[in-house]
């Protein structure tokens, strides 16, 4: 017995050190992404902003479309390692790729960053590698995900897509760089709610009743859910390219790598229950001031990066 207990707890330290590589390499895909991404976009919109026939146009640009196939290529690799480990755990990582992001950025326009902004990227991966290696800690064993929770999800996300959607079309809300970050942030998180709840019908929890492949797909996969999926992901895009068109590409990635996983984090905790019950409560403050560090980080980019700066206010030093 004592061997097949060991056994099972080899196989899920593997299972976990796949999810955590994903997670790592899709990090370095999602900061090369940005970086190229950003740069294209700002080099043709960074005046007017990008409207909708200035997107057209940016699906004929070599240096979009290379960023567009790396941000696809990390958004699947993080799929992979959601379906092998916990949103708590996987969703986090991605702060790794502020760090890369404004390196590259600042490379590549000449910029000095400030000690207060190279501060608050220490703040952002601190903060999050602080809630990675605690959530770890306190993660509960995967479990199937129950119909009222998947509904709980698909409610939430309707709501985010519909009010987000509205303000965006609103004539008179002139929204900020920053606050087409967050919105984006929070659409991301919960698609990988989303993603979460796909891959645990499909590869972790999947049925065996059904007779062939198409009934096994058709009734594995919660529909809803998958519209959710293409709707938060079409206005969570758009958000993020009119964030790369008034704003730096290494704010873009501090508020995704950071409000997407803490967004994603705090409905896989409420409403999936992915920390195990009981833990003690100190750990329960260390991801809360985890959090709360790399917020304040975030914030303090938003407020003091030199490409988001007003022109009019000195850049703290």
């Amino acid at each position: 017995m004592s061997l097949v207990v060991s056994a099972i707890d080899d196989r899920s330290s593997v299972i976990f050190a796949i999810a955590l590589a994903c997670a790592l390499l899709s990090a370095v895909c999602l900061a090369l992404g940005a970086e190229r991404q950003g740069g294209a976009v700002r080099s043709g919109h960074e005046d007017e902003g990008l409207s909708a026939s200035g997107m057209l146009g940016l699906l004929r640009n070599p240096r979009w479309l290379l960023g567009l196939g790396l941000m696809g290529a990390g958004t699947a690799l993080n799929v992979v390692a959601l379906s092998l480990a916990p949103i708590t755990i996987v969703q986090p990582i991605g702060a790794l790729a502020l760090v890369m992001t404004t390196l590259l950025h600042a490379r590549n326009t000449g910029i000095t960053l400030s000690g207060t902004v190279r501060l608050a990227v220490l703040a952002c991966l601190l903060g999050s590698a602080g809630f990675v290696l605690l959530g770890l800690q306190v993660r509960s064993e995967q479990q199937g995900i129950k119909d009222e929770q998947t509904l709980t999800v698909v409610i939430l996300t309707g709501i985010a897509v519909v009010v987000l959607g509205v303000l965006s079309m609103l004539k008179k809300v002139r929204i900020p760089a920053f606050g087409y970050v967050v919105g984006a942030g929070i659409l991301f998180g919960l698609v990988a709610v989303q993603v979460k709840v796909i891959s645990s019908a499909l590869i972790l929890f999947p049925r065996h009743d059904l007779k062939d492949a198409g009934e096994w797909f058709l009734y594995q996969v919660p529909w809803p859910v998958v519209a959710g999926v293409a709707a938060a992901s079409a206005l969570g895009g758009w958000f993020v390219q009119k964030a790369y068109a008034s704003g730096p590409p290494d704010l873009v990635i501090a508020g995704l790598t950071v409000i997407d996983p803490f967004v994603g984090v705090a409905v896989g905790i409420s409403v999936l229950h992915e920390l195990r019950p009981g833990f003690p409560p100190l750990y329960g403050v260390g991801m809360g001031l985890s959090a709360l560090v790399a917020m304040v980080g975030v914030v303090t980019m938003a407020r003091f990066h030199p490409d988001s700066a007003p022109k009019d206010r000195p850049v703290a030093a």
